[in-house]
């Protein structure tokens, strides 16, 4: 016990954003010091260990590994689905951002997806546990979300905000530090993704990887069709001859891509809304829906949001970090996160 409190009383504490594209991290005082790629390489020699590449190293890699490395990408569709692999990359970045001080034992805020499952949440505190960490709350992505936006969560209003990450989308309707509504649905970032190497694919028969797909859906995608269109040079794999081939893409076809995909984000937004109590549901109207997490930087979403919803849209700055901001902030508020942990 003893130990335990001068642990945690020479550590920093801190606020993580365990995502399924990046873990972002925030220290007390000093605010995000760590944002990156959720993925590792391993070299296994003689079925042991011997080399590990974490964060923007690893996902460099992906895609151009020979057979003696492997690449892992412990979360999936906003949970873990990998405990060692997850353990080794959070202790890495724990260490990281102390330093690599081995005497560390910071108290911990990490965030998950509302549709978590109580195994899944138990995997997430004990991987946190086993990385170092001296005690370890855990908190809707949702509430971390609104909290950052800068939405008065404490007050008897209600806010309403949607969250698209990588792995999952959460919507939430939020008030007097409560979760009213609350939906998580596993399209999102990767699924948008996945749209465009599989279109791709059928309409080319050219063979992309992951990380080409989410590069063209940064460049040129859009929720939304508009009068500007742009194109982009795509090279992949000729599936027929088995020879690298370059095509051009334009916007408009990205669009038709991920159309289902954001007409499903479309219409989770628009049942939460149906679900809400009408006195809720007019606070709404007034202050808008707020996007975050790095899906809200798809162009045009805010528009196709407001066009088919009919309430006003806002995406507050650095959507992406949203999350762990809020979370971050918690940190200096204990009280207010012990009442949101227990409600």
């Amino acid at each position: 016990m003893l130990f335990d409190f001068l642990a945690s009383r020479v550590s920093k504490d801190l606020a993580i954003d365990l995502g399924t594209a990046n873990t972002l991290i925030f220290v007390s005082g000093k605010g995000i010091v760590l944002n990156e790629p959720s993925v590792l390489a391993v070299r296994k020699r003689d079925r042991r260990t011997s080399e590990i590449w974490i964060g923007e190293e690893a996902k460099k890699m992906m895609g151009r590994v020979p057979g003696s490395i492997e690449v892992f990408r412990p979360l999936r569709e906003g949970v873990i689905s990998n405990f060692e692999m997850a353990v080794l990359m959070l202790k890495f970045f724990i260490q990281k951002v102390h330093k690599r001080k081995a005497f560390v034992r910071p108290r911990v805020i990490i965030s998950v997806p509302s549709g978590v499952t109580p195994v899944e949440r138990r995997a997430v505190r004990d991987s946190t546990l086993s990385a170092g960490a001296h005690e370890v709350f855990i908190v809707e992505e949702a509430m971390a979300a609104a909290m950052g936006a800068g939405l008065p969560i404490t007050e008897p209003t209600s806010n309403m905000i949607v969250d698209i990450g990588g792995g999952t989308t959460e919507v939430a309707i939020i008030a007097l530090t409560g979760v009213v509504h609350s939906s998580s649905s596993k399209i999102a970032g990767d699924k948008l993704d996945n749209d465009i190497l599989s279109y791709i694919r059928k309409n080319y028969s050219i063979l992309i990887g992951p990380a080409t797909a989410e590069q063209i859906k940064i460049m040129i995608g859009r929720a939304y069709p508009d009068d500007e269109i742009e194109e982009i040079d795509v090279r992949g794999r000729d599936l027929v001859d088995g020879i690298p081939k370059t095509i051009t893409l334009t916007s408009s076809e990205i669009t038709h891509a991920i159309m289902d995909s954001v007409n499903a984000i479309v219409d989770s937004i628009r049942s939460a809304l149906e679900q809400c109590p009408p006195e809720l549901a007019a606070d709404i109207i007034d202050s808008g829906i707020v996007l975050t997490g790095g899906g809200a930087l798809l162009r045009n979403l805010d528009r196709r949001i407001r066009r088919e919803v009919g309430v006003p849209v806002v995406v507050p700055d650095s959507p992406m970090t949203t999350v762990v901001r809020g979370a971050g902030m918690m940190l200096d508020d204990l009280e207010l996160l012990r009442e949101i942990t227990s409600a």
